[in-house]
C-alpha cells in the first residue's frame, strides 16, 4: 500500500499539484548530473506600482512687497534720469546719482524681484534720456529741476508716511 501512495504523490507532484513548477527545473539540467538541485523561487506577481517619494520642492523665497514700492521704483527711475542728464549738463558729480540709487536698492531690496524691478526702473530712466539727448539743452535743465523736486517730494512722502 505504501508504493501506490508514493507513486500517486510523485505523479501528483509532477503534474503540478504540489505547487512547484517541476518542468522548469527539468530545463535547467535535464539529467541532474554534476549539480545538486536548487529549489526554485517562485516569481512574485507584480504588486501595485509603488510611488516614488517625490523630492520636497524648495520653498520659494518669500517676496516682501511694501505699499511704497511704486514710489521707490519711480525714485529709482528719477535717479537714473538724473545720472544721465546731470552728466551731459557738466555737473561734475561723477557717479553720485548712481551711488544714491545703489544705496536705495541695497537698503530696500538687496536681492530678489524687488531688487530687479528697482534696477530696471533706474535703467529705464537712464536709457530713456540717453536715446533723446546728446547735449545739454534748456529742456534738459528744466527736466533736471523738476526731477530733483519730484524725487525730494517722494523721499519726504515715503519717510513721513512709512517711517517708524
Amino acid at each position: 500500500m505504501r508504493v501506490p501512495i508514493a507513486v500517486a504523490l510523485a505523479l501528483g507532484c509532477c503534474s503540478g499539484f504540489c505547487g512547484g513548477p517541476a518542468a522548469a527545473q527539468f530545463f535547467q539540467n535535464p539529467f541532474g548530473f554534476g549539480q545538486e538541485q536548487q529549489p526554485q523561487a517562485r516569481p512574485r506577481p507584480p504588486g501595485p506600482p509603488r510611488a516614488k517619494a517625490a523630492p520636497q520642492p524648495e520653498a520659494p523665497p518669500v517676496e516682501v512687497t511694501t505699499p511704497y514700492d511704486p514710489d521707490l521704483q519711480r525714485l529709482a527711475e528719477i535717479l537714473g534720469a538724473l545720472h544721465f542728464l546731470r552728466s551731459i549738463c557738466g555737473s561734475d558729480e561723477g557717479q553720485k546719482w548712481r551711488n544714491e540709487a545703489q544705496s536705495l536698492i541695497d537698503a530696500e531690496a538687496p536681492s530678489g524681484k524687488r531688487h530687479d524691478q528697482m534696477v530696471q526702473s533706474f535703467n529705464r530712466g537712464y536709457l530713456g534720456f540717453r536715446q533723446s539727448y546728446r547735449t545739454c539743452t534748456p529742456a534738459a535743465r528744466i527736466i533736471i529741476r523738476r526731477y530733483l523736486e519730484e524725487g525730494a517730494q517722494i523721499a519726504r512722502d515715503v519717510t513721513a508716511r512709512y517711517a517708524n
